[in-house]
């Protein structure tokens, strides 16, 4: 399973097996807890910020808002301002990764990531939640920790490592529940996205 650099490789191991005689099937599991989709509490780039399992639950259940961005670099604030975003708006971006990046048995250096102008951009917006469709939403090569920071000290949860290659853009119900790690600063998760029907606000 493809995961950021320097991070703990996923491990999943069956250490009793009925195939060998045993009683049971068990597994044991080894991984960092940014692998996969995954959420960032505040406490991953700020010193003393909220935890994972102090994460309300509001922020992560409710309706969500796909957008898809054409820039294949970064997103941009020139971009974001044609999708009139609103305060308290959760927002998940759809970009060029979702075509690509799942397919890659190694980790992809160049995805499309929230620029800093962006991320401040967002803040000045109120969004509540931010989801990105690779392992960050910051870049890997150039100020991938100031976006982590300028988002997550205004209080904006992420959601980071959402498969959306079969997503389009719009309206949906978003349920994303991450693992009730105590004081960590964040948790793998799985994300469900439920298209909301045509009529509903």
């Amino acid at each position: 399973m493809v995961h950021w650099p320097g991070d703990s490789s996923v491990i999943i191991r069956r250490v009793r097996d009925m195939e060998r005689g045993e009683g049971a099937n068990l597994s044991r599991i080894a991984m960092g807890v940014h692998s996969g989709t995954h959420i960032d509490a505040p406490l991953h780039f700020v010193r003393h910020g909220e935890v994972i399992d102090r994460l309300p639950l509001e922020t992560v259940v409710g309706r969500a808002r796909v957008i898809e961005i054409e820039d294949a670099v970064s997103i941009k604030p020139g971009e974001l301002e044609r999708h009139h975003i609103r305060r308290g708006e959760r927002i998940l971006f759809k970009t060029k990764n979702s075509s690509h990046v799942w397919q890659a048995d190694e980790f992809v250096e160049d995805f499309v990531a929230v620029s800093n102008e962006a991320a401040v951009y967002l803040v000045k917006r109120g969004v509540r939640l931010i989801g990105v469709d690779y392992m960050s939403v910051g870049s890997y090569k150039r100020g991938g920790a100031d976006v982590h920071r300028t988002l997550l000290s205004a209080g904006i949860w992420l959601i980071e490592g959402l498969d959306l290659s079969a997503v389009t853009a719009g309206k949906f119900d978003l349920i994303c529940l991450p693992l009730r790690l105590a004081g960590a600063e964040g948790a793998p998760a799985r994300a469900i996205l439920r298209r909301m029907p045509p009529g509903r606000r």
